[in-house]
């Protein structure tokens, strides 16, 4: 039996098994660059017909066919008494018999009913829960490349984990157990193809706190989720560790003498800051919270950077800004409400036809109406999550570049838009300042001062983020260097290698 580590990320997730001695990376999408690394969105999609609708839909077309027929027998009595023959009146009669037969014909109704039905209906309206239940699952760049080609066909969830600590209507909590089961799933059966061992026992990654307005209600939600979905996924045994602290436990492998550290790890989704007591004398103690030091956490990851970017550089090119005859702006909201990849119910409305309307009823009264086209073949063809992910890669590319060019032609033919280094600084200001109060917080909480920092997640290797964090506000804390993509799934599996060994 072994026990893996999993981090289950915002934009990207990863499996790691620790044998003691050295790190198994579990290859989850051989069509990534990195092949532990896969894309943490899912795409639900149906090859054929779409299941069958909800019996309350049924129930209501069976009354609106049953009106129509009963309109029908109305109009022939009408004709039975108006006939001036018996012939005529014949006529009528069997009209009448025919449609009585018909509304009475319950189970040919229904069957008329589901048809009717299906012809209107598309994934967009099935509920989360109806989607999980009935559809196909494709991971990774393989079910991003499926929405790419064919978004009619299903629906790209993001980031499901952005979702775990939000207000959950009727349904949709067991819609993401299902859901991540899935994932989880493929993470289990991978790992124990690969390591050729039962893999029953996970501790996998948690922010300090999920993203959602529910507060401590919204982190037991998540962690319900999670549970849940683990053992639905076939693990026997799960637990949790906050991803600042799993982070440490790898670094700590590296240390020679105790020292505090200050661990920020700034991800996709969140970011989550420890101060910590690590030590090589307490490489095998499972149980470590006596040596947290201060722990603190907020949703500020790279996705709102993704998203500060599109609004900041994006957007003024889809018609942002624009003043209509009246003299007022184009809604920003249009642009925001573009964005909401982690907020179903707000994009299910930025891609009702409603709003489509709304857009195209701002478009006849601004005077450059064309960048608003822009903004209606988004909404129309649904590329809100695709164009999140064109300012990921930008954000990324201007990692080591000074300008770039991003072709965003699956919105526009020849649409390219300009964007350097101090549009992605101006874009990401507000949001560095909320990751600068975080550390300030978390160190004022600290008993005890860091020795040395160490900075992971993503974002880490941002530049920006790198002279902010280490030349402006911390200089005076030597850096220990680390690797900024795998040490929270490492730090997981060397505490999944723990409880595997104390269960012996």
């Amino acid at each position: 039996m072994a026990a893996i580590g999993i981090d289950y990320g915002t934009s990207n997730s990863e499996a790691i098994y620790f044998d003691g001695q050295e790190h198994h990376f579990i290859t989850l999408d051989p069509m990534q660059k990195a092949a532990n690394k896969i894309r943490s969105s899912v795409f639900i999609y149906f090859d054929g017909e779409l299941p069958r609708p909800v019996d309350s839909a049924i129930v209501a077309k069976v009354a609106q066919l049953k009106g129509a027929i009963a309109q029908k027998i109305e109009k022939a009595k009408e004709g039975y008494y108006e006939a001036s023959t018996p012939k005529e009146q014949q006529i009528f009669s069997d009209r009448i018999d025919e449609h009585r037969a018909e509304f009475h014909n319950k189970p040919a109704l229904q069957r008329r009913a589901i048809e009717i039905l299906l012809e209107d209906m598309t994934v967009q309206d099935l509920p989360l829960h109806r989607l999980v239940e009935s559809g196909e699952f494709a991971f990774g760049e393989e079910g991003f490349n499926r929405y790419l080609k064919t978004p009619e066909k299903g629906r790209l969830i993001y980031s499901p984990k952005n979702f775990l600590g939000a207000n959950l209507i009727a349904g949709q909590q067991e819609a993401f157990v299902g859901m991540i089961a899935k994932q989880l799933e493929f993470f289990r059966l991978s790992a124990e193809q690969q390591l050729q061992q039962t893999v029953d026992t996970a501790v996998i990654g948690r922010p300090v706190k999920f993203h959602g307005s529910s507060g401590e209600q919204g982190n037991k939600q998540a962690i319900d989720i999670m549970t849940q979905a683990a053992q639905k996924a076939g693990f026997t045994k799960v637990e949790f560790l906050e991803e600042p602290i799993a982070a440490a436990y790898k670094i700590e492998r590296s240390l020679k003498k105790h020292t505090n550290v200050l661990v920020i790890d700034i991800g996709g989704g969140t970011t989550d800051i420890c101060c910590i007591k690590l030590s090589p004398e307490k490489l095998s103690n499972v149980d470590r919270q006596q040596d947290v030091l201060s722990v603190t956490g907020a949703r500020l990851g790279g996705m709102e950077c993704d998203k500060n970017l599109i609004v900041k550089s994006i957007a003024p090119t889809m018609g942002q800004g624009l003043l209509t005859y009246n003299g007022l702006p184009v809604p920003p909201a249009f642009f925001s409400d573009m964005c909401a990849v982690d907020d179903i119910p707000r994009l299910n409305h930025f891609f009702s036809e409603e709003y489509g309307l709304e857009i195209a009823q701002t478009k006849s009264i601004v005077k450059e109406p064309t960048l608003l086209d822009r903004l209606l073949t988004v909404q129309e063809q649904k590329l809100s999550p695709r164009l999140v992910n064109s300012s990921r890669l930008a954000k990324e590319m201007l990692s080591s570049k000074d300008q770039i060019t991003l072709p965003l032609h699956y919105i526009e033919p020849d649409y390219d838009v300009k964007i350097d280094t101090e549009d992605l600084s101006r874009s990401m200001q507000s949001w560095l300042q909320k990751v600068k109060r975080l550390v300030t917080e978390c160190l004022e909480n600290s008993a005890e001062p860091p020795e040395m920092l160490f900075i992971t997640g993503g974002m880490s290797l941002s530049p920006i983020v790198k002279k902010e964090l280490q030349e402006i506000m911390l200089p005076d804390l030597p850096l220990i260097e680390g690797d900024a993509f795998n040490s929270v799934c490492e730090g997981l599996a060397i505490q999944a290698a723990k409880l595997a060994q104390k269960k012996q």
